[in-house]
């Protein structure tokens, strides 16, 4: 992995579609690190940067198409070769080298060459190693977009894989710039008008029934909102999930394609990645993910059965 980095002088790096905190901020993250070593970086994603990671460096820069031609191509935070998108979709063939950082547990090893780190919180946590293997200087704008995707994927070091390494990169990151109060409230807290709309929206269509919380949000109740493209569901997955007596979360999205997608929450001992694989998604066993085909209320009836049975089969015996 080192070599092919050191000798490509065009790289494409690409995070998820629908992207989060870990993958705008590893995204950000490496492309400094690479045009620090004097690297020509294209930053893509399929979707738009979600407004409230404005502020992390290079985030002004990301794009939704890439032309190249390109000598290298780096994958980030995705858990498999269809989370990239129509940026690798599109590339012309042959395609380039393809270099595979996550820490899914779902991910298949789809590169030439792979750094998956499951036990890892985030992908930024891997790369923070990496960074360091690799002889990259921490800077400061690297330590905010690393310390922004460890704190989103972490909820704000809340979930079960946190861990004394986890911490110890944290504050490292802290020590190197990076404002760890300024980017939880930012990254965590504060939302759009239009995000309180959706949640609004999603509310008052949220269904429960034997352990499941879901609710399914039209597109076109998206678009009255004022969110255009392909818009999250603003975290409304996770509220949704920790209602006490719930054992699994959904949010299902229609999109502007007709296509569905669907975020998936839990707490242990129940496991959503083994739910969103039957669809062809993946991610991690308390947070999973996956796109279905519209209609929507075909979609919705597909994931609900799916939940209901996954819960069936994994609630303890004394509940």
């Amino acid at each position: 992995m080192q070599e092919a980095i050191e000798q490509a002088r065009s790289v494409l790096v690409i995070a998820h579609l629908d992207p989060d905190g870990d993958a705008i901020g590893s995204l950000t993250a490496v492309g400094q690190a690479l045009e620090a070593r004097g690297k020509s970086v294209t930053l893509a994603c399929e979707d738009n940067v979600p407004a409230r990671f404005s502020y992390l460096p290079l985030a002004g820069r990301v794009t939704k198409s890439a032309t190249g031609p390109f000598d290298l191509v780096i994958a980030l935070d995705c858990g498999d070769a269809g989370r990239m998108g129509s940026p690798w979709a599109d590339l012309g063939e042959p395609k380039p080298p393809l270099i595979n950082i996550d820490h899914h547990i779902t991910n298949d090893d789809f590169g030439q060459y792979n750094r998956v780190v499951p036990e890892a919180s985030s992908t930024a946590e891997v790369l923070y190693t990496l960074f360091g293997e690799l002889g990259f200087e921490i800077t400061p704008g690297i330590a905010i977009s690393l310390l922004t995707g460890i704190v989103t994927d972490t909820m704000g070091f809340r979930t079960s894989n946190v861990g004394s390494e986890t911490l110890r990169i944290a504050g490292a990151l802290v020590e190197a710039g990076a404002d760890i109060a300024d980017i939880s409230f930012v990254a965590l807290h504060r939302k759009p008008l239009s995000g309180l709309q959706l949640w609004q929206i999603g509310l008052r269509e949220m269904q429960f029934e034997d352990g499941l919380l879901w609710t399914a949000i039209s597109y076109k109740d998206m678009r009255a909102t004022g969110l255009v493209g392909n818009p999250s569901s603003s975290g409304l997955v996770n509220f949704l999930a920790d209602a006490e007596d719930a054992a699994i979360g959904a949010v299902l999205t229609e999109t502007a394609d007709g296509s569905v997608r669907v975020g998936l929450r839990c707490r242990p001992p129940y496991d959503v990645a083994a739910v969103a694989r039957q669809f062809g998604g993946g991610g991690h066993i308390l947070a999973a993910g996956c796109t279905l085909d519209g209609p929507l209320d075909k979609a919705e009836a597909q994931i609900v059965s799916a939940c209901k049975e996954a819960i069936r089969r994994q609630r303890p015996r004394n509940q």
